[in-house]
């Protein structure tokens, strides 16, 4: 059996350390020997740990940072991995090299975006999460065998609807959902402008960033901040899904759109700007809508056509969910990555 060592030094919150997360915990419940090392958070840790999983909490701090140093290495010599996986170049720039005192290992790299190539360097083969990223590596250098494209896959959980006066929102007003962080990257003034222009809809926008007074602004100057509610950061997202008729990603860019694979998941369906990962995913109109990045009249447009076009949105989210059971399951791709992990630990 392979056994794997894994490294997220990432923050409390985001669309990868979401993801490592539900890895480690389905790799655990796969029956995968396997050991983490994170960034220390009590409340991950116990997440996982609770999961079944082996868990080193550990600082991953900057360039001097011994002790980070010095735990991977202990980590690696106790454990014996087969291969250690790293995610962001944080984690990777602490993961030593296979020597005779801690055995041979194959390093490898899981990238997330168009990140520089530098910081992996010393890595033997790339996860890139997308075919794009996976071609753009290839063109940095990379020889193509030591590239491999494995998908990520959502918590497909279903949550009761929230009660839609929680957030101000009368309970016969078509609801518009969106996620991530308030960073210009995300687009949300797009899509606050195009909400402005359509008639009835309510946004809730799920999530925390330096941009909430700006947009908050923006609402206002729009005349729709009694339409527009910002929520904070959710841990309930399935539930939030549960509540909405519509899901958009305005995103400016956006290299994987994890969150359309969530959207269809749970059987909503999705609009997406045409950024890197959505418009890699979506076929247009069949399983969602992409609209230009950027335009916010094109959006607007979009949102009548999902609201009033008849069938459109049922059609929209059945083929959605159909593409997500295809591809994007814990069980299919758990499945890729315990064929990855077996080729290249030889």
């Amino acid at each position: 059996m392979i056994r794997l060592l894994q490294a997220m030094a990432g923050a409390p919150h985001g669309g990868a350390e979401a993801f490592f997360e539900r890895l480690a915990l389905a790799l655990a419940r796969a029956g995968l020997p396997q050991r983490v090392l994170i960034r220390a958070n009590p409340k991950r840790a116990g997440m996982l740990r609770a999961g079944g999983v082996d868990v080193m909490e550990l600082p991953f701090g900057g360039a001097l940072d011994l002790l980070t140093r010095w735990g991977f290495r202990r980590a690696v010599a106790d454990f014996h991995p087969d291969v250690v996986l790293t995610w962001m170049s944080r984690a990777t720039r602490f993961c030593p090299p296979p020597s005779r005192r801690l055995g041979r290992f194959v390093r490898v790299g899981r990238l997330g975006g168009y990140y520089d190539l530098k910081y992996y360097r010393h890595c033997d083969h790339l996860i890139g999460n997308t075919r794009d990223i996976c071609d753009w590596i290839v063109a940095q250098g990379w020889a193509p065998e030591r590239v491999h494209h494995v998908p990520n896959f959502v918590d497909e959980e279903a949550q009761e609807a929230l009660p839609r006066q929680t957030f101000g929102t009368p309970a016969d007003a078509p609801l518009v959902l969106a996620l991530g962080r308030l960073h210009p990257n995300k687009a949300f003034d797009v899509l606050i402008t195009a909400i402005a222009v359509v008639p009835g809809p309510h946004l809730w926008i799920a999530g925390e960033g330096p941009l909430q007074t700006e947009l908050e602004g923006l609402a206002a100057r729009l005349g729709v901040s009694d339409r527009v509610h910002f929520l904070g950061w959710r841990d309930d997202v399935p539930a939030l899904f549960a509540s909405a008729d519509i899901f958009v990603c305005p995103s400016r860019h956006e290299p994987l759109g994890n969150v359309v694979i969530e959207a269809w998941a749970q059987g909503v369906p999705v609009i997406a700007a045409a950024s890197q990962g959505p418009s890699q995913l979506i076929e247009d109109n069949v399983d969602g809508v992409l609209v230009p990045v950027d335009d916010a009249a094109a959006l607007a447009i979009a949102l009548r056509r999902m609201m009033f076009e008849r069938g459109l949105a049922e059609n929209i989210a059945a083929a959605g969910r159909k593409t997500y059971e295809a591809r994007f399951t814990e069980a299919a791709v758990v499945a890729r990555y315990l064929e990855f992990l077996h080729k290249v630990a030889g």
